[in-house]
């Protein structure tokens, strides 16, 4: 059990890191290892921890997380403990930040975790309503306290937990799905570049909705045309931004309840010209490529097939088949819009894989644009761990 005081931030223990760990946190780094604590509190789990080196230096406040390989999240390098104020004022800043992502989207993520230097901390906005995740268990400690800075703050008519999350067992805590503060009704509309979406709070992928692809959506249907296709489409994000630009467009995905909510998304847009076909893609694509089927645009926006280090080898062909597939379906300058949200499939393996795809099919393919998570995602500099969405834009020849 974790040591309970009346001040979370009244902070009693201390933990020591090696020199590898310390360099990191020099380096602006924020995370430390389980390997590079040297020593531990000892019969107590605190929340929240002194961080020191060898020479018992202090390197500032972090959430303490003992059974997960990541032991440290550093919070604040302050040789002073954190304090609900900063809290309040980090939170502050990092919605200071969005205001203009607001004017073209009634969706937004106010607070990105250690981006925002507020470690395993997630706070997206839907309208009047936000969602909280606490993904470690030091920011888990502080969510009675972030609720009322929230609601100070924002002035939302509810908020939600969604704290459903496999992370959240890698730190012996449990999941969970639940209204925190108000009301919240069982959708909420929201208004994407003009696209109306329906989105579940409670139940809904990741927050809801896959906010960190809103600027990949509008950029992709700024090259969209004739008959599209998009993979993966879940509740519809790409397909109802090409609705707009395309003649026709088809969206596939496994979910029956998903694609139920798309068809949904397009009856409030007034969109004719989609449909949506619950199919596995791997087996869909190879169908469609027996039956010579042709598009002018294919979006591919798989979940993450690597969602470790370990998973990455046997992901790269799962990457390499869609993307095999979605080329040969192509029609002569064609666009090819491609994701993926593995973190540990880098740049350079992804661009290498897709050469490989484009060599196999004997086509060539121009880079239009390479993008990113959308920039209410920021990536900190002096952590690649917060940069983990690649979206390439092809036209392929």
């Amino acid at each position: 059990m974790a040591e309970q005081t009346a001040d979370p931030f009244d902070v009693r223990h201390q933990v020591q890191v090696g020199s590898q760990g310390a360099r990191r946190l020099r380096a602006g780094h924020l995370w430390v290892y389980d390997g590079d604590v040297t020593g531990e509190p000892e019969g107590s789990e605190p929340a929240l921890v002194k961080v020191a080196d060898a020479a018992q230096n202090c390197l500032g406040y972090a959430f303490y997380s003992p059974r997960s390989r990541i032991r440290l999240r550093l919070l604040t390098r302050d040789s002073a403990p954190p304090t609900a104020d900063l809290l309040r004022l980090r939170i502050q800043e990092a919605a200071r930040r969005r205001v203009d992502r607001l004017v073209p989207n009634s969706a937004v993520r106010l607070v990105f975790g250690e981006a925002d230097l507020l470690p395993s901390i997630i706070v997206d906005a839907y309208s009047r309503y936000l969602v909280l995740q606490t993904l470690s268990r030091g920011s888990d400690s502080l969510k009675e306290l972030l609720v009322p800075i929230l609601v100070e703050l924002f002035q939302p008519l509810g908020i939600v937990e969604r704290n459903d999350l496999r992370a959240r067992r890698l730190e012996g805590l449990p999941e969970s799905s639940n209204i925190l503060w108000g009301e919240v009704p069982q959708a909420v509309t929201i208004e994407e570049r003009g696209i109306l979406f329906e989105v579940d709070l409670l139940h809904g992928q990741k927050t809801g909705f896959f906010l960190d692809q809103s600027e990949n959506r509008h950029a992709a249907a700024g090259h969209a045309r004739g008959d599209a296709l998009d993979c993966f489409t879940h509740s519809g994000g790409f397909a109802l931004h090409f609705a707009r630009v395309c003649e026709s467009v088809l969206g596939v995905d496994l979910s029956a309840p998903a694609l139920e909510q798309a068809r949904h998304n397009a009856r409030l847009n007034n969109l004719s010209n989609v449909e949506f076909h619950e199919a596995n893609v791997f087996d869909y694509l190879r169908e469609l490529d027996r039956s010579r089927s042709r598009f002018d645009t294919i979006c591919l926006d798989p979940p993450a097939f690597a969602k470790s280090r370990r998973a990455l080898a046997g992901a790269l062909g799962g990457y390499k088949e869609i993307n095999l597939r979605a080329i040969r379906l192509l029609r002569p300058g064609g666009v090819l819009v491609t994701c993926s949200c593995s973190y540990h499939l880098g740049d350079t393996v992804f661009e290498g894989l897709l050469n490989e795809a484009l060599h196999d099919a004997r086509r060539y393919a121009q880079v239009v644009e390479r993008r990113s998570q959308a920039g209410d995602h920021p990536v900190l500099a002096s952590m690649p761990e917060t940069r983990y969405l690649k979206c390439l834009i092809l036209r392929v020849l």
